[in-house]
């Protein structure tokens, strides 16, 4: 394998050199800035708001502020104008780098690699020495009367300074001028007398202007009035004659218009009355076949009517048929799904039941068998009660039947009595009265007993009487003695009865 690569490794030397310097070198100057690249070539190169590769060791890079840059001439000795008068002068003048190639060329042999307050503070010198000279050549009137034509004596004059060091200057702007005797200010107060005096003047001068147009203007406006009134008047002479004119040819007008009115009133009064005859005519005529009409329609809205209450009529009971369809087709569904769910649990509830035994049945074997053979002999005693129970039975026979009977006897009449006690007054209206009551008493202890005979086949009053008779058919006596198994309870008070 490195036999294999050693052909190429100075390609990939070369190739990994390259790159380093690419990345190391790699540099991209602002638009305010020039970044000069110089070294290997004779002419340096400017980058301005692009970028570029620096070798590194080969070359170097110098940085030159492009920017605006704000210098403050003012003066710090008072300098005397054209006439000798003292002066101070404070201005501003922008400035910055010719961004030609020749003016970054000089200012990067001035300025190289220099803050802008540096360079400010270098040409600051230069500028307030061009003004100084700008000040000489005029006078203290022209300085402030015309601060433009100053300011751009100041720019042509610093100019030619400026362009040896590659600097533009793009404004200058005089601030304040001020000396050391305050005759700007008198020059001041001078024109401020001749500003007021000029001014009284021409307030007088228009005020006699006024004063003259204010009189011919009310010459002129009486003139006016007086030619108005003559008019007016003539006016209303010819107004008065022409009146009376029309007033006569109205009148003849009016009388035959009065004539012609009246004839046209009675060809109108005829008009209408034939007019009226035939509208009574067709009204008629309109009436009837409104009425005809109105029949017609009444007998399509019936028929539409009852139509509609059919068509309604019949969609209720598709609808209703559709709905009662669909409502058995739901139940049944749902009947299925429960079934299938309930078949799906109880065949779930078999598995687990079946699991359950098959689990218990190996570890509870013993303890079942033993369970069983105790419910086994449990049963075997129980069932030897019942026979001895019968045969008892069977020898006591009759007498046993009616004892039994007898002893529930008490318990039944009690039990009917029983909703009685919870009444607190019964009123009764009729025949009977108390004696109707323990009638109903009776009645229900012997429904009772009757009772017993439709369900066990056994009929009580028979058998006390059958065996009441043989006894004493057979000339025997004998003597029954009811046993009760224990005190017999005393029956519920009754509920007052009111007739």
């Amino acid at each position: 394998m490195l036999d294999f690569m050693l052909p190429f490794i100075p390609a990939i030397l070369i190739v990994l050199v390259i790159v380093a310097i690419t990345v190391v070198g790699y540099v991209k100057a602002p638009p305010d800035q020039a970044y000069i690249i110089s070294g290997l070539k004779k002419e340096s190169k400017v980058l301005i708001g692009r970028a570029g590769v620096r070798i590194p060791v080969f070359e170097r890079m110098d940085k030159l502020y492009l920017g605006q840059m704000t210098v403050d001439i003012k003066t710090e000795q008072s300098v005397p104008t054209s006439d000798f008068i003292n002066v101070n002068v404070d201005a501003v003048a922008k400035v910055r780098i010719s961004p030609h190639a020749e003016g970054i060329k000089l200012a990067a042999k001035n300025f190289l690699n220099k803050r802008p307050e540096e360079i400010t503070r270098d040409l600051q010198d230069s500028l307030q020495g061009n003004m100084r000279e700008i000040i000489g050549t005029l006078s203290l009137k022209e300085i402030n009367t015309d601060r433009d034509s100053f300011s751009d004596q100041v720019m042509q004059k610093a100019s030619k300074d400026m362009d040896k060091l590659g600097i533009e200057i793009l404004s200058c702007n005089i601030q304040n001028v001020t000396d050391e005797n305050g005759l700007i200010k008198d020059l001041g107060a001078d024109n401020t007398s001749l500003i007021k005096k000029n001014a009284a003047i021409a307030k007088a001068q228009a005020e006699r202007d006024i004063a003259i147009a204010q009189a011919q203007a009310e010459r002129e406006s009486n003139e006016a009035r007086v030619l108005a009134d003559t008019q007016i008047a003539q006016k209303q002479t010819e107004l008065e004659i022409r009146r009376a004119e029309l007033k006569i040819m109205a009148d003849g007008k009016k009388a035959e218009a009065d004539a012609a009115y009246e004839i046209q009133s009675q060809e109108q009064r005829k008009s209408i009355e034939t007019s009226t005859v035939n509208a009574e005519i067709a009204k008629t005529q309109r009436q009837a076949e409104l009425k005809q009409y109105e029949v017609e329609v009444e007998k399509q809205k019936l028929e539409a009517e009852i139509r509609a209450k059919a068509d309604a009529e019949r969609y209720r009971q598709e609808q209703e048929a559709e709905a009662a369809l669909f409502k058995r087709q739901k139940d049944a569904e749902a009947k299925r799904y429960e079934r299938e769910q309930e078949a799906e649990a109880e065949r779930k509830i078999a598995e687990a039941e079946k699991y359950a035994r098959e689990q218990e049945a190996a570890g509870i074997a013993a303890v079942g068998k033993a369970e069983a053979e105790a419910i086994r002999a449990k049963a075997l005693a129980e069932a030897e009660g019942i026979d001895k129970k019968a045969e008892a039975m069977k020898k006591y026979g009759e007498a046993a039947v009616i004892e039994m009977v007898m002893q529930a006897l008490p318990e039944i009449a009690k039990n009917v009595a029983e909703p009685l006690s919870k009444v607190d007054k019964i009123t009764m209206y009729g025949e009977g009265n108390s004696a109707k009551l323990l009638e109903d008493i009776v009645t229900g202890t012997t429904q009772v007993t009757e009772g017993i005979t439709q369900g066990m086949g056994i009929d009580v009053k028979s058998l006390i009487a059958g065996m009441l008779g043989g006894k004493l058919a057979g000339g025997e006596e004998k003597t029954i003695v009811l046993q009760t198994p224990g005190p017999v309870e005393q029956a519920p008070a009754a509920p007052s009865v009111e007739e």
